[in-house]
């Protein structure tokens, strides 16, 4: 097994847990933890086809990438939630 697909297990580990995660309701669509294991999983996938280039799965993991960046960055400008005072 090489570092490549050591790196593109720890991926698809980690996008299928963010995924688990949000099925069981442990974590909501905009929260952080589900965001950056999408980002970060996907990013290793795409550095594991360096070693095997396949053009159909680079262009998945790189859109799903993208598209988790744009959520952290709507998460990330979203203003924090009002504390109410009693």
């Amino acid at each position: 097994m090489s570092f490549f697909d050591v790196l593109g297990i720890v991926g698809v580990v980690a996008v299928l847990a963010a995924f688990y995660s949000l099925q069981t309701k442990r974590a909501a669509f905009d929260d952080y933890s589900y965001l950056l294991l999408n980002t970060v999983g996907a990013f290793l996938i795409v550095l594991s086809l360096i070693q095997d280039f396949n053009l159909s799965a680079f262009l998945m993991e790189m859109a799903w990438v993208l598209i988790s960046l744009y959520g952290l960055y709507q998460r990330w400008r979203r203003p924090p939630p009002k504390v109410q005072s009693s």
